[in-house]
């Protein structure tokens, strides 16, 4: 009886003390390695949520598959900069928005805050309204009763986190697994021109002006502010080390796991564009809401293809829309040190979907707008992030490289530019050697 009340009780105590073994050099093999497995994973969902959904059935309808290369870059910009936020939580033991706390003027840190609040509510209305979207094709119920059971699954699935951290990583694993399998399968399904799809992923243009929105908003759907923000908090305290021996095997596992679970999110990304290309360019280029995607896909592919795609932007909005809550509650406590009931930041979050609907707006050009004010948003985690993984004082021996600062500048720079063009259309300048759209 005494070695069975010795033995760690919870699943998460379980985790650590396998990964402790493998710090140990106790214990090798994958198995063993999946105890470090679940702060890239949680994040990966928000580069799959819905607004990505949106976003590439516009951009594959329209476009075909010509801005597959913005998928690619955003993805690789979203795997070095959720690398630097996990390496961030490690190292310093702190997220990213207390360090903004810690760093920054009161004024700047309260105004972070507030933009950083605007994100996230923009984030959780296109999460929220794409898994009631999706509820509400598939069992023919109002959207509004969609996002009722959207709204009571999730906040199930948020109890889950008073029993640490291992059970949620595994319930959005398991979604993210979902997502996967139904984009796979569609892969068999849809026709899909592979040599045209590789050449434009590797090959830029831009066709016209909404192209050049599309393809701010692919970038603000996939490199998301609040992922840069949480993953730094998933990993502050995951992992207990004691040494900078066992901070660097814990920084290397890390960065595996960025590459892997990112990796799987952007070939997502790739089948949902590629998808929508093969479905819709040829005789359906004008498909730009995910009704109207799933009411055209019966006819051309069948019942089984559009049933697939609902299930998978189903799967999509419950784990996003989890994972942006707790992205909410984690940003407000760095920022400002106070958290509220999580009820309380649920029945927030889920205000500006309601009132969408109510209005009567359109659904999916909604999702679209709220990851372009997304993109407009990231620019200042990214600085941020920037700024103190460069600090030696911050971060000591671990503080980033200049290859890797270059890159992460890179990065950044690439964002701005893209949105300053994009608020340069919006007021209406036109763009030297840019058609209209």
């Amino acid at each position: 009886m005494a070695e069975i009340t010795a033995r760690p009780e919870s699943l998460s105590a379980r985790t650590v003390a396998r990964a402790r073994q493998v710090l140990a050099g106790q214990r090798g093999g994958l198995r063993a390695y999946l105890a470090f497995a679940g702060p890239a994973v949680i994040v990966s969902i928000a580069y799959i949520d819905p607004g990505n959904f949106a976003t590439n059935i516009q951009a594959g309808a329209k476009y075909g598959y010509g801005l597959l290369w913005v998928v690619l870059l955003a993805n690789l910009i979203a795997m070095l900069f959720q690398a630097l936020s996990a390496k961030l939580g490690i190292v310093t033991g702190r997220n990213l928005a207390e360090m903004c706390r810690d760093q920054f003027p009161r004024p700047v840190v309260w105004a972070m805050w507030v933009v950083s609040e605007i994100a996230a509510m923009a984030t959780d209305l296109a999460e929220f309204l794409g898994g009631a979207i999706g509820l509400s094709l598939l069992f023919q119920m109002p959207l509004f009763a969609g996002m009722a059971v959207t709204a009571i699954v999730t906040y199930g699935i948020l109890m889950f986190e008073g029993f640490g951290f291992r059970p949620i990583e595994l319930i959005i694993g398991s979604l993210v697994s979902v997502i996967g399998l139904c984009y796979l399968i569609e892969m068999f399904i849809a026709p899909v021109d592979w040599v045209s799809a590789a050449y434009h992923t590797v090959v830029p243009q831009i066709a016209d002006a909404d192209a050049l929105l599309l393809a701010v908003g692919i970038i603000g759907a996939t490199v998301m502010p609040h992922a840069v923000y949480l993953h730094s908090g998933l990993t502050q305290a995951r992992m207990p080390v004691r040494d900078d021996t066992e901070r660097r095997k814990v920084l290397r596992f890390s960065n595996q796991e960025v590459i892997a679970a990112l990796t799987v999110a952007g070939l997502i990304n790739m089948a949902m564009v590629m998808m929508a290309s093969g479905a819709f360019h040829a005789g359906h280029p004008d498909v730009a809401e995910i009704e109207t995607a799933y009411h055209t896909l019966t006819p051309l592919l069948g019942i089984g293809a559009s049933g697939i795609f609902l299930l998978s932007l189903i799967a999509s909005g419950i784990s996003s829309s989890t994972v942006g809550t707790m992205a909410g509650q984690m940003i407000m406590q760095g920022f400002v040190g106070f958290k509220i009931p999580i009820w309380v930041r649920r029945l927030v979050t889920m205000l500006p979907a309601f009132v969408v609907v109510a209005l009567g707006a359109n659904a999916t050009n909604t999702l679209v707008i709220s990851q372009v004010v997304l993109s407009i948003a990231l620019p200042l985690p990214m600085i941020s992030l920037l700024m103190f993984t460069r600090r030696d004082d911050i971060m000591g021996q671990f503080a980033n490289g200049r290859l890797t600062h270059i890159a992460a500048l890179i990065g950044t720079a690439v964002v701005l530019l893209l949105n300053i063009f994009l608020i340069i259309q919006t007021i209406g300048i036109p763009i030297p050697g840019l058609p209209a759209g």
